[in-house]
């Protein structure tokens, strides 16, 4: 390493090819600056397509992509072919979180709590379960294509909008209560997350639009509660094979055990993203959260 690179050198994928694309380039500019704070020298890398750019070279990538191509194993398995360290779990795993009807089987396989759930892939499915319910793409994140059923004459729409996309629906119980996000980074569990938007739930408008949506960290949970969310965010961590660093959501209906709705391999860093606040609610400020996610990257054993 050049002793003018500082920390080292980083290249930072952000952008991709898929519905997440302007949450990631948000992502990934906040995590270059990040970086650039820490003291690494860093190379933002616009993705817009599903290859893998030229990169210079580089000590690790960090990568910003959301949805597919990031998250779903495919840029994982093209670094790993270069033997280049980069954030985040690996190639396995991350194909494993990225679908959420695998993951839900997971989840149930070694007893983690997690609503009743259906996969579905025909448009004229009945119903799997009384209302409400939850039905959603089982490969996208953000939100996008989910709908809250309330009443069960809005169901062959809100299939329909789930099928949209690639891949099967996953169709999950409504759990009514609180809506709690725990950070993982390495082995350490952060503070519980809680997350109130003001008006509605929390889709994709209440995620990345400021002051619609707002955050309590550490949440003012029962300490039994928050230290069951954490074990089970860790627990989650664990049995999906995740490394680096992953988010682990919830509901918790204010009786009962917290259930785990689903892990995202790569949370967003974006101004009103959970993982940089459930770190920050820890002690751990944004710089310092790039640069240990880096670290941790450059420490493992390439695949």
């Amino acid at each position: 390493m050049n002793a003018s690179a500082g920390r080292g050198r980083v290249a930072v994928l952000m952008g991709g090819p898929g519905e997440e694309r302007e949450v990631s380039l948000r992502s990934g500019a906040n995590v270059a600056d990040g970086l650039r704070t820490a003291g690494f020298e860093v190379t933002e890398i616009r993705v817009d397509t599903d290859a893998l750019p030229h990169l210079p070279e580089v000590d690790a990538v960090f990568i910003a992509l959301h949805g597919r191509f990031g998250e779903d194993g495919q840029v994982q398995e093209l670094l790993d072919a270069r033997g280049i360290p980069y954030t985040g779990p690996g190639a396995e795993a991350s194909r494993l979180c990225f679908d959420k009807i695998a993951t839900k089987r997971r989840l149930d396989d070694v007893g983690i709590p997690t609503p009743a759930w259906t996969a579905l892939d025909r448009a004229d499915a009945p119903p799997p379960l009384a209302a409400p319910l939850v039905v959603k793409p089982a490969r996208q994140g953000s939100s996008i294509g989910m709908t809250i059923v309330q009443d069960l004459a809005a169901w062959p729409a809100a299939l329909a909008e789930a099928l949209r996309f690639p891949g099967p629906a996953l169709a999950e119980a409504f759990v009514p209560g609180r809506e709690l996000t725990v950070g993982v980074v390495g082995d350490e569990a952060f503070p519980v997350v809680e997350i109130r938007p003001r008006q509605g739930v929390y889709d994709y408008t209440s995620k990345y639009t400021a002051g619609l949506t707002d955050y309590l960290a550490p949440a003012p949970l029962p300490p039994e509660v928050a230290d069951r969310c954490r074990h089970w965010a860790l627990e989650t961590f664990r049995a999906t094979g995740c490394t680096g660093m992953a988010r682990v959501d919830f509901r918790w209906p204010e009786s009962g055990e917290p259930q785990v709705l689903e892990i995202n391999t790569i949370p967003g860093f974006t101004a009103t993203s959970l993982l940089p606040k459930s770190a920050a609610a820890g002690g751990l400020g944004f710089a310092d959260l790039c640069a240990r996610v880096v670290d941790l990257a450059r420490a493992a054993v390439p695949v």
